[in-house]
């Protein structure tokens, strides 16, 4: 039987897709799925669809950061209870560096994001400044500083900042409109795309999997 897969769009500037991330990282019956994570730009999305950021909306802006608490703790998902400083912040370096690493190094990217999103939205250490971003890169990679400055010179390039475009715009074509997006193809090869953290038990669903009896399962859509 074929493999479920799961393609997931991620921004380090999102919290829930950090909890979307964690989830498909962490939760035991993701391990069943094949899983894929592909960096885009937030913002270029937001702007490609007409979607009005949250913190720019009465009321949602004050509402989206109750929800990230109240879905972290009942998952148990590590999170800062304070956002981080200057949030929202422009994260375009870091996810060109993430392309650029996902082209050069793509077995990585898995533990550079869970780094930058710990150094994000769980203990902030700010990984969006270059010597910080260096140190991250060079800490998940074999060849250290030396192959992580590679990593990000490649992100000033062409390629990496042509890569992040079209990553966005795939995330646009596959019906996105915010993160976290994931798209899962069940064992019949049939489908479907979802949105937001608390979509994921539909998504168990459409991808044949059973959803667990302990936690907060029974409070997923």
């Amino acid at each position: 039987m074929a493999k479920s897969k799961i393609t997931l769009y991620v921004d380090i500037v999102s919290p829930f897709a950090y909890l979307g991330f964690y989830a498909l990282q962490n939760f035991p019956v993701f391990k069943q799925c094949e899983i894929t994570y592909i960096p885009i730009l937030l913002g270029g999305l937001m702007k490609a669809c007409g979607n009005t950021p949250p913190l720019q909306i009465k009321n949602k802006d004050k509402w989206i950061n109750t929800e990230r608490i109240r879905w972290s703790t009942l998952y148990h998902i590590p999170i800062s209870p304070a956002l981080p400083p200057g949030f929202p912040i422009s994260t375009l370096p870091l996810q060109r560096s993430l392309v650029s690493l996902s082209l050069s190094h793509p077995s990585a990217l898995p533990a550079a994001l869970t780094a930058f999103y710990n150094a994000f939205w769980v203990d902030y250490a700010a990984p969006q400044e270059p010597a910080n971003l260096l140190k991250i890169l060079a800490e998940v990679l074999d060849g250290g500083e030396e192959e992580a400055r590679r990593v990000v010179e490649r992100a000033g390039g062409k390629e990496a900042k042509e890569g992040l475009v079209r990553n966005t715009d795939a995330a646009m074509g596959e019906g996105a409109f915010g993160l976290p997006w994931f798209v899962a193809t069940n064992f019949k090869g049939e489908k479907e795309g979802f949105w937001g953290f608390d979509h994921i038990g539909q998504m168990l669903d459409h991808l044949g999997l059973e959803r667990p009896d302990e936690g907060g399962w029974r409070a997923m859509l």
